[in-house]
């Protein structure tokens, strides 16, 4: 029978494996619906229709409120992940094409790691270090080959930067939250907490809802239900077992999926610098997620947290 730590490693990896599916293919539905919805109004929406689908869960799961002492990092990282994030993302996507977007909002991991590190005491591994210069690499490879004539502004850029520290500080601040809510609880209440942030935009969403093509409001709603309740709520069940550096560097497989979605669903074959810059995404985080054979002896539980202080474990 597989041992308790071995059995969680597996299943926070097929949860952040998940998660950068889900999230990678949010990057089509953006495209499509950024284009008739404005970025405060796709976010808004996006939100709504996420916030529904966790409360109906977390109604089904007889889910309580989280703790009192989980709601600061609740707090924080749905203001500036789940509201922030989304709304300068989408509008720094106007502003930019998608290689110059993808290349500045990949210093996303970066940013967990230091500020893991200083906050949350987590270790930086040479293996970690490794694995996310790596695909670093790849994602400045990938973002190279991907911008069509290099046009970009400072706007957009300086958007998808901001976009990059709020996902980076919403992260850092969700992990001590994970340690005493559960991964549904704080994806659920941090979700809300970026639709109330993002309320003073309803009155666009109202209004170009009501002239919007049936597909963009379809992709409004799928990245709602699928690229935040699901896949924020598996990242924070990964979350909660494994170190926030970690995890970051996970999702530097994104740009690498992005590129295999948009080759199959939409034809765009993407070209030999493209698909080196997917492969290094894909080996750097295949390196920072792994482990010594001298460290897996010597410490099978390193990135594995105990148990909540004053409650059971609980899945999301």
């Amino acid at each position: 029978m597989m041992n308790t730590p071995r059995r969680t490693e597996l299943l926070a990896a097929g949860a952040a494996t998940v998660t950068v599916v889900l999230w990678a293919s949010a990057f089509v539905s953006i495209r499509s619906a950024g284009a008739t919805y404005s970025p405060g109004a796709l976010a808004l929406g996006r939100l709504l229709a996420g916030a529904l689908t966790l409360g109906a869960i977390c109604l089904v799961r007889r889910e309580g409120w989280p703790p009192r002492a989980a709601w600061r990092g609740i707090a924080v990282s749905g203001v500036l992940w789940f509201g922030f994030y989304m709304v300068a993302l989408n509008w720094g996507e106007q502003e930019v094409d998608a290689g110059t977007a993808a290349l500045v909002v990949n210093i996303g991991p970066l940013l967990i790691a230091l500020l893991g590190a200083r906050f949350l005491g987590d270790r930086l591994p040479p293996r970690l270090l490794a694995g996310m210069a790596v695909s670093f690499a790849g994602a400045v490879t990938v973002g190279l080959s991907m911008s069509g004539g290099g046009d970009s502004s400072l706007l957009g850029v300086a958007l998808c930067l901001l976009a990059a520290v709020g996902y980076a500080g919403g992260v850092v601040a969700q992990k001590p939250a994970l340690g005493r809510a559960s991964a549904l609880q704080v994806t659920t209440f941090g979700c809300v907490v970026g639709a109330v942030v993002c309320l003073p935009f309803a009155g666009q969403l109202v209004r170009e809802a009501a002239d919007a093509p049936v597909s963009a409001t379809l992709n409004m709603v799928y990245l709602g239900v699928f690229p935040t309740a699901l896949a924020f709520t598996t990242w924070a069940y990964a979350l909660a077992r494994t170190t926030a550096g970690r995890m970051g560097a996970t999702t530097y497989a994104v740009p690498a999926l992005v590129v295999l979605m948009s080759w199959l669903a939409l034809g765009e074959v993407p070209g030999p610098l493209t698909l080196a810059g997917g492969a290094l995404c894909l080996a750097g985080v295949a390196v920072s997620r792994s482990r010594s054979r001298a460290r897996r002896a010597a410490a099978p539980e390193e990135d594995t947290p105990g148990p909540r202080p004053g409650r059971a474990r609980r899945s999301a």
